[in-house]
């Protein structure tokens, strides 16, 4: 016992030099660290008799509570005046200039979303929206997605606890907004879209929209004119060549890729899918595939503004770089 309250009565002698926070750091592990002095003392306890052990280990830890008490108010002592010493240091001349204020400007993603659904409402579509985080049902079962497609896997999707996904598309949309209207039904569906993914043109979050008209006698002529007349209105291109390539889609029939010719790079360059609404998906919309036809367009919007804007790594769209995001201003 009396070793132990000279211990303590040392390292509070001590303690009263130590005049900064690192070095009070290093002192507190000296004595409660794993190899403290103070600690060594309760170590011994398994070499003490049963009937020992109660008293000498409550006196250690009631010396362990004074020093760390000690420790916090030495801790606020230097704290304090190392706060003084900088107030003293660090003045403001009041009469210097000052910085000024500069205006922000709109980030790429957004002032290519507001030309997107500028051009699409002179179309004569609404916006729909829905919610991020889907149910399996939405997300895949309503899109005739079946249980063994690709697009399930753990490497493509995230899957909350509660078996939900973060929504891999906007398609769900879509369907929870027309399987309680009724024809005719012209909507748009942006939003951000979550898959795991993630390079120079990739990201885990990126934003998709999804366009979606439904009627009595709709046809993939309808498709190609609303397509190619978005494209040369969002690129101000009137000469802009547009092609669709047939590919598959597990909720279009037929469905086809869209590819645009980029002048500045002389190539072409995929910018979406899209397709005639499949028949299955039009019964889980509630509609009847013998009555109506539609069809369905699905891009990503991150990558039509790079592609407007001249942006070569997806990245740089969600760094915050400052240096980066000025160069929009005024837009």
């Amino acid at each position: 016992m009396e070793q132990l309250t000279q211990v303590l009565a040392t390292a509070l002698s001590e303690m009263n030099d130590i005049s900064s926070i690192h070095d009070l750091e290093q002192f507190k592990s000296r004595y409660v660290g794993k190899q403290g002095a103070i600690t060594a003392f309760m170590q011994q306890l398994k070499n003490l008799a049963p009937e020992e052990r109660k008293a000498f280990g409550a006196e250690v830890n009631q010396i362990k509570s004074q020093f760390e008490d000690a420790l916090n108010k030495q801790r606020e002592i230097i704290l304090t005046r190392e706060l003084n010493a900088k107030l003293a240091n660090e003045t403001i001349d009041v009469s210097l200039p000052g910085r000024g204020m500069s205006a922000g400007s709109l980030h790429p993603v957004t002032l290519a979303l507001k030309r997107l659904t500028d051009i699409f409402a002179q179309l004569g579509f609404s916006v729909a929206d829905g919610p991020e985080i889907e149910t399996d049902y939405y997300n895949f079962k309503a899109l005739n997605i079946p249980d063994n497609h690709p697009a399930r896997a753990m490497q493509d999707t995230f899957y909350t606890e509660s078996g939900n996904v973060l929504r891999t598309h906007t398609s769900p949309i879509q369907v929870r907004y027309a399987e309680t209207r009724t024809p005719p039904i012209k909507i748009i569906a942006p939003g951000r879209v979550y898959r795991v993914d993630m390079d120079a043109t990739h990201s885990p979050m990126f934003h998709q929209m999804e366009l979606l008209w439904i009627e009595k006698n709709i046809s993939f002529a309808n498709l190609k004119a609303i397509i190619s007349e978005f494209m040369r209105k969002f690129f101000e291109d009137d000469n802009l060549q547009v092609r669709f390539r047939a590919s598959f889609f597990p909720f279009t029939e037929p469905s086809a890729e869209v590819d645009i010719f980029f002048a500045k790079t002389g190539k072409w360059l995929e910018v979406g899918g899209c397709g005639m609404v499949h028949p299955k998906v039009l019964n889980y919309m509630n509609i009847s595939a013998d009555e109506y036809t539609g069809f369905a367009f699905g891009f990503g919007i991150d990558r039509l503004a790079m592609l407007r804007y001249g942006v070569t790594d997806l990245r740089l769209m969600f760094e915050n770089d400052i240096d980066f995001l000025t160069q929009f201003k005024g837009l």
